[in-house]
């Protein structure tokens, strides 16, 4: 074989390595979309300066591509470290697993966090002092979100019968709510209660089994007045509401329209009414929850894609955290409340973060 084929057949190898290198580097293997890009690169550099056949010099190319890349995907696996609200080296854990139907999650005053499993019509509780799970109250009314107010009740979506419920900590149950107007709700769905103890919730139709003619008009968002004795119907013009959240001062409420995949943001009145109705971002999700800094996270279970996404208080992405099942819903958790707490699909993730939870 003639030297210089000998030659340009050590630097194809040369090429090789790298491209394996970068598959190895970032899990691609076979399929390697980076590393072929990274080939190509070499290749059409190696063309240009016409030296094919020049062994050094395609050695030199190939050692630097690999460099770089290693040294841009060690920057990617440790993301974190860059992260306005990750926690430094944080790495994704599932701490639960082998559910149904994991929803809802809401911590406690001491950072411990329950969770629903609607399909086994459960209420799990996860212990901030060791990590341990034990069933806390089953039937639970088929409770998808919950949320603790400020003396202790879980206030839960009981969508079995269409109710709203207030679980005190010895676990009895007292129904807050079974109807408006004498019809029977959808299904209420996710809860989220302001600072003096007003209560927001949604009411979407996800294949509702209740009767169609005794049943509210619509899939709205309701509001309860903190001493209970007061509903209202505060929207009439979101497709489907499922995910709510709202910031620390009471000020701002945030609804997921899932239907129509969208989050909304509202200005909240002293009675309870919601003005000013704005876009916060193109995104819609069965869940969500906001941080101290103000920052919302919305549980993002569209499509193919499994994940966590983040807005600053504009409506402007700032993260992305890929979960490897559906999630659902979400909440800060554990002793100092930095814990973030995903449930997806039949599991419960958790990820250490820079930021807190509000309560």
């Amino acid at each position: 074989m003639p030297a210089a084929q000998i030659r340009l057949q050590q630097a194809n190898q040369l090429l090789y390595v790298a491209e394996w290198s970068l598959a190895l580097l970032t899990c691609d293997c076979w399929s390697g979309g980076k590393a072929v890009m990274t080939r190509f690169l070499v290749s059409e550099t190696a063309e240009s300066y016409q030296v094919g056949a020049n062994l050094k010099l395609i050695e030199a190319l190939a050692c630097v591509s690999i460099f770089l890349t290693a040294l841009l995907l060690s920057t990617g696996s440790n993301f974190a470290a860059d992260s306005t609200v990750i926690a430094p080296g944080a790495h994704l854990e599932k701490l639960a697993e082998g559910y149904a139907h994991t929803e809802g999650p809401a911590a406690d005053s001491q950072g411990n966090v329950y969770f629903t499993d609607y399909g086994n019509n459960l209420i799990v509780k996860w212990h901030a002092a060791d990590g341990k799970l034990s069933d806390w109250l089953k039937p639970s009314g088929s409770a998808i979100g919950i949320s603790f107010d400020h003396v202790g009740n879980l206030i839960a979506a009981a969508s079995e019968k269409g109710e709203l419920w207030s679980i005190a900590p010895d676990k009895t149950v007292t129904v807050l709510l079974a109807a408006f107007d004498g019809k029977v709700f959808n299904g209420p769905d996710d809860v989220w209660i302001r600072p003096d103890g007003g209560i927001y919730f949604t009411d979407p139709d996800f294949h509702s089994t209740h009767d169609q003619k005794t049943r509210v008009e619509g899939q709205n968002v309701y509001f309860m007045t903190p001493d209970r004795k007061t509903v209202r119907r505060v929207t009439m013009d979101i497709f489907k509401p499922s995910g709510i959240t709202g910031t620390g001062d009471g000020k701002v409420l945030y609804v997921a329209d899932y239907g129509a995949a969208q989050t909304y943001a509202y200005d909240i009145n002293p009675n309870g009414d919601l003005t000013n109705k704005r876009l916060f971002c193109n995104l819609g999700s069965e869940g969500m929850t906001i941080d101290n800094e103000g920052n919302v996270y919305l549980a993002q279970s569209g499509g193919t894609v499994f994940g966590v996404t983040v807005f600053d208080k504009a409506g402007k992405k700032i993260e992305y955290i890929e979960l490897p099942e559906m999630p659902t819903n979400l909440a800060f958790g554990g002793k100092d409340k930095d814990m973030l707490f995903i449930t997806a699909a039949g599991s419960v993730y958790g990820l250490k973060m820079r930021v807190n939870g509000l309560h």
